[in-house]
């Protein structure tokens, strides 16, 4: 239990968290978890992950339907390890494909097939719906609203200090 002393950063500088700040925070750790849990759950019936479906997205959104397998990898926050072992467990699902890159021999695109395609038309109504079960339909326009200008400087400053020790 910590005290007020500690709370007000007297036992070296550490500025501890305002019990106001301390809620905040864990209602925060709290919505991210128990929202992701329940968005991956409505996705387990189309056999994805919450992983694939940002997969999926990104690539349907992408010109020609194909990232490269770099851009994919920063643009949903992944190292190139993990996403290349969760593209060949796509890639056996027949959702995606990996081409070579003409321009760089050692470059590969990851491609989003008809299937796959065919596969996102299917599942995004559902997730929309489940987005909007579980967060947006819980909030007022004006809350919303709120919550993104809340969270867009941190955002903001997360994207800035990506790759930075």
């Amino acid at each position: 239990m910590e005290t007020e002393t500690q709370r007000d950063g007297e036992d070296g500088g550490t500025p501890w968290l305002t019990e106001a700040e301390q809620c905040a925070w864990r209602t925060h750790l709290d919505v991210n978890r128990l929202l992701t849990y329940q968005l991956e759950k409505d996705l387990q019936p189309f056999g994805l992950t919450l992983n694939d479906y940002e997969i999926l997205v990104n690539l349907s959104e992408a010109e020609d339907r194909r990232l490269r397998m770099t851009d994919l990898a920063a643009a949903t926050l992944q190292s190139k390890s993990r996403l290349s072992h969760q593209i060949t467990r796509m890639e056996t699902a027949g959702l995606v494909v990996r081409q070579h890159c003409e321009s760089d021999r050692r470059g590969l695109f990851a491609v989003l097939t008809d299937q796959g395609m065919e596969t996102m038309r299917e599942v995004a109504p559902h997730h929309v719906a489940s987005v909007r079960r579980h967060f947006i339909g819980l909030v007022t326009p004006e809350q919303l609203a709120g919550l993104r200008a809340s969270l867009a400087p941190v955002a903001e400053h997360l994207r800035g200090s990506r790759g930075k020790a």
